[in-house]
């Protein structure tokens, strides 16, 4: 699979969203990205957050505490930029640029590889951070985006 665009990603941000999102929903959707990651073998943390308050944490067999120190760092630039981490890297890596030359984000408390993304309500805009890290940055994308456009399939 080819690398996706930043139009194919902007498309994929606007079609991931949700009119409501419940305690429920967070369990839900937590539990098939622990599933989804265990189908493929991944050593990940999982993290559903709110700006204010974490809703579902786990990780999977062979992750380890700097897998929480990235899921930490993600979800500040999801909620600092509001947009997926994997757009902010792309951006970056397209302009030579760092995430403090070109945001002021300091790198020990933020992170632009992918796995981060954002928790949208279409009446809000971002709410949260939905994030996965232990796999390659693309992977820790995918399998976020898969599992949200099958719970919102549904």
């Amino acid at each position: 699979m080819t690398d996706p665009t930043l139009d194919e990603l902007a498309a994929e941000e606007a079609a991931l969203q949700f009119d409501r999102f419940s305690l429920d929903d967070a369990w839900t959707i937590g539990n098939a990205l622990r599933e989804g990651a265990l189908a493929r073998s991944g050593a990940v943390a999982i993290e559903i957050a709110l700006r204010d308050r974490p809703l579902f944490y786990t990780t999977t067999p062979g992750a380890d505490t700097s897998n929480g120190n990235w899921i930490r760092r993600k979800r500040n630039t999801v909620l600092a930029l509001g947009t997926s981490t994997l757009v902010v890297g792309m951006k970056l890596a397209k302009a030579g640029q760092t995430l403090e030359a070109r945001y002021g984000l300091s790198p020990a408390e933020h992170a632009s590889d992918g796995g981060g993304f954002p928790l949208r309500l279409r009446s809000l805009g971002v709410i949260g951070a939905i994030t996965v890290s232990g796999m390659p940055s693309l992977d820790d994308h995918q399998l976020v985006t898969a599992v949200l456009r099958s719970f919102l399939q549904r």
